[in-house]
């Protein structure tokens, strides 16, 4: 069986999804949380300025637009709700057409992604795609946290996150297609040329485009991205 695994963020959506999800849970369940958007402005420009790492930005932003403890109960809907806007207007054709091919040749499809799982696997539901590898939150019993439940899934963490998800399920061997739009992914677009399966630069940035070029990577472009300075990948 091969594997192919999908990038979110730019690759599958046209853009981040991080910061909409924080200001769509801020408008439906806190409207006054609005007002402490330019606090998360100094906390996006520490990140800017390279004050703080990514993990750190997602908590403080976190507990800046959705507070601390949360019952799964009254997130699990607003998950589903934004969910569903996500796929009504956010998300290349291209894209889904690629995974439907993939889904059609027998392929494991997979979702690997920075962005916070709590969301991601309802994202994911809505795609049909039901293994996802992403960036885990802290639980205390029924309730959301704001800090990380374990390492930030991108560049090399990501990698690291993959191969412990393929040991779980016993594809170690397997052959991984993967696609991304983003430099920060060249260790998982490495593993997917070590399985001798195929690295897709999809709507690349410059930098990845300049890669793929020079290692014979295929290239695809989906359709215009939605560019953000703070949610670059």
């Amino acid at each position: 069986m091969g594997v192919s695994v999908y990038d979110m963020d730019r690759t599958i959506t046209r853009g981040g999804t991080f910061t909409p999800w924080l200001l769509f849970w801020a408008r439906r369940e806190a409207p006054w949380r609005l007002l402490l958007l330019p606090a998360l402005g100094l906390v996006l420009a520490a990140y800017g300025l390279k004050l703080i790492e990514r993990g750190r930005l997602k908590e403080l932003s976190h507990l800046l637009m959705m507070g601390g403890r949360i019952p799964a109960a009254r997130l699990r809907p607003v998950a589903e709700a934004f969910a569903e806007q996500v796929l009504a207007g956010d998300v290349f054709p291209a894209a889904l057409a690629q995974m439907a091919a993939d889904r059609a040749a027998g392929e494991r499809l997979v979702i690997a992604t920075a962005s916070n799982d709590y969301y991601v696997q309802a994202v994911a539901a809505r795609l049909g795609v039901e293994d996802v590898v992403a960036t885990a939150s802290s639980w205390v019993e029924d309730n959301l946290g704001h800090r990380l439940g374990g390492g930030n899934c991108y560049g090399a963490e990501k990698r690291l996150l993959v191969e412990g998800w393929l040991a779980r399920h016993g594809l170690m061997d397997a052959r991984i297609n993967f696609y991304s739009d983003h430099l920060s992914d060249l260790p998982m677009f490495e593993l997917a040329q070590a399985s001798g399966g195929e690295a897709v630069a999809a709507n690349p940035s410059a930098a990845l485009r300049a890669e793929a070029e020079h290692r014979g990577w295929r290239v695809v472009d989906w359709g215009e991205q939605r560019r953000s300075f703070f949610e670059r990948a």
